[in-house]
């Protein structure tokens, strides 16, 4: 899920953090976007770079209702998936149950840091339609040795300031600077239910470690 908040709002305090995942629990309670919510679908850049790979384990950061989760559980993979919402991560258990496949839930609030990023335990970590730009580093020192980091963000348009959930055009590259980078795009999203341009970034944690 994608919280859109103005930059100032960065340091929030811990009751507009709770309206906040009230918010997203009616959203997803009332299946008020059904199209960008519910998708069964993987997201593209999720489902190509990981196509190819061994399974193993990963971690889905603001899982939403789990569409990601699901799709790489169903392959095999060691899954955790992480959401602020409750009513969310409900609906990813159900629908994980309904396809006879398991994934470890948790439900935490990413932007308090509530949920502990183990270090270098996860071969794949998914941040997906989610940007909160202090997740960066614990994200990346959470992969282990060789493992891989997917980021989709949303992105400003001409003419646009920066919030705290929206980066600048080339942005998304600079917090990937030690790492080795495989894919990086920006523009149109390719996901049906996005409509604001995206940045999506695929990077390979150096086989020697973070510096």
């Amino acid at each position: 899920m994608f919280y859109a908040s103005p930059l100032a709002d960065i340091a929030k305090p811990a009751r507009q953090f709770s309206m906040e995942i009230n918010g997203w629990d009616e959203r997803y309670r009332s299946r008020a976007r059904t199209t960008e919510d519910f998708s069964s679908e993987p997201t593209p850049l999720l489902a190509e770079t990981v196509a190819a790979l061994p399974a193993g384990k990963a971690l889905d950061l603001a899982c939403g209702t789990g569409r990601n989760a699901i799709w790489l559980a169903s392959r095999g993979w060691q899954v955790t998936a992480v959401e602020g919402s409750s009513v969310a991560i409900h609906i990813l258990q159900n629908t994980a149950a309904q396809r006879g496949v398991t994934v470890a839930t948790c439900i935490a609030n990413l932007e308090t840091h509530e949920y502990p990023i183990k270090l270098s335990t996860w071969d794949v970590v998914a941040i997906c339609y989610y940007l909160q730009r202090d997740l960066f580093e614990p994200a990346k020192r959470g992969v282990v040795p060789g493992g891989l980091l997917i980021s989709i963000v949303h992105i400003t348009e001409s003419g646009e300031e920066p919030t705290a959930h929206r980066l600048r055009p080339g942005e998304l590259a600079q917090y990937f600077n030690d790492w080795e980078i495989l894919r990086y795009r920006e523009g149109a999203p390719r996901d049906a239910a996005h409509r604001r341009p995206v940045a999506e970034i695929v990077a390979r944690r150096p086989a020697a470690g973070i510096p």
